[in-house]
């Protein structure tokens, strides 16, 4: 079978990104990096040159049985206080290197996928900050082959930069709709700043998905796939099983903001619900795509409900959650009695529809799984596995 991998992480070394940087910022790079500290105990471990070295990465991908994969980023670039997923929008004072980081990592994003071309679907960083230089470099990457598209980072309440429901977006939604490149939004990202203490960070956990499933609303609400009916957008790593009663949720709210007068809810809701022609399920269902990364079994059952389409299976290499190297066990445990069709759909397909990959081309590389070997059961844990989808309780999301 083949195997994509709709959520893997990489990034460069940090010395690495010197020759990616405009040479206007070396000094103050080297500067920089000196007095840098990583936060990340597995970017310091001797497994961190996962990220950038591109033979071992192949190798051990294709000996957990997966040909191909979406990356997105993974080490800190340059100039970032910390991971790049989470760090905070910048202000005024540190955009402007901040914003040179981040295209640094895009360039160095795209040599390192033409080192596995066909197989790397590269997905963009940017800032929205100031959405002309956000423009620009969707419109850059687009052409340097990144076929991952454009990670759209979360706006934590009280950020420096509006929402993203906001109308000033609307280059970034147009240009990404017309030039067919994919809009992503992954989990960890939206969230307010983390505290240093323990209740602070238990919170963090609890709370860090809700504030990433945020942008499916703001989108829908703020007409955003009203006005672009082609654009794909993509929900990664931050499970699936909450879009059922999301999406319920939802269309309850937009029957009530749309019934004029008569209720509360359409004085607050009504001019933003009257601009729209469908239910928010149905944008769901014709504009979004879920990354539903390392799917657990509970997961499975809502899929008629979620979309058979909308699904795409991540291994979240390197992350220690991710399936590596027991892909194959967690394929098994999660889809082992499911139609073949809708198996091949989930792990392979609608990646390759969403993010360019030739099926036919990934075929005659032979990697992956015998389609039989994925209809056994798994009757056993693998020992030591740490992702969740070996977790023996089900685990249904409240949101």
């Amino acid at each position: 079978m083949i195997i994509i991998s709709a959520d893997g992480h990489a990034g460069a070394d940090l010395l690495d990104y010197r020759p990616y940087l405009e040479s206007r910022y070396h000094d103050e790079f080297d500067d920089w990096a000196k007095t840098f500290v990583n936060p990340f105990q597995d970017l310091a471990a001797p497994e961190a040159e996962r990220n950038w070295n591109s033979a071992r990465r192949q190798r051990e991908l294709e000996q957990d049985g997966i040909v191909a994969e979406v990356l997105f980023p993974n080490t800190v670039p340059p100039f970032f206080p910390s991971g790049s997923l989470t760090a905070p929008h910048p202000g005024p004072q540190e955009y402007e290197r901040r914003w040179a980081g981040i295209k640094a990592h895009n360039r160095w994003l795209a040599d390192f996928c033409a080192e596995a071309e066909g197989r790397r679907a590269g997905v963009a960083q940017i800032l929205l900050n100031d959405v002309d230089d956000a423009v620009e470099e969707i419109k850059r990457t687009a052409r340097a082959g990144l076929k991952g598209g454009i990670l759209v980072p979360g706006v934590a309440p009280g950020a420096p930069v509006p929402p993203l429901h906001d109308p000033r977006y609307e280059p970034i939604w147009r240009t990404c709709a017309e030039l067919g490149v994919p809009v992503n939004h992954h989990g960890g990202t939206g969230a307010p700043g983390l505290e240093p203490n323990p209740v602070a960070l238990a919170v963090f956990i609890v709370e860090v998905s809700w504030y990433a499933h945020r942008a499916l609303w703001h989108l829908i609400l703020g007409g955003v796939f009203e006005r672009h009916p082609d654009l794909r957008f993509v929900l990664t790593e931050q499970g699936s099983d909450w879009i059922p009663g999301v999406l319920k949720t939802l269309d309850y709210y937009f029957s009530r903001f749309t019934s004029g007068d008569a209720t509360a809810e359409a004085k607050f809701g009504g001019m933003a619900a009257g601009a729209l022609t469908m239910k928010p399920s149905e944008y769901f269902a014709r504009n979004c795509y879920v990354g539903a990364t390392f799917m657990k079994p509970s997961e499975i059952p809502l899929r008629y409900d979620i979309g058979v389409d909308r699904l795409m299976w991540g291994s979240d290499f390197p992350h220690d959650e991710g399936t590596f190297p027991y892909s194959r066990e967690a394929l098994r445990r999660t889809f082992h009695d499911i139609p073949a069709a809708e198996r091949a759909r989930i792990v392979a397909g609608t990646a390759a529809e969403v993010y360019g990959f030739d099926l036919t081309a990934l075929e005659s590389y032979g990697v992956g799984p015998a389609e039989a070997e994925l209809t056994v059961p798994l009757t056993a844990l693998p020992e030591g596995a740490t992702s969740p989808v070996f977790n023996p309780e089900t685990i249904i999301r409240a949101w």
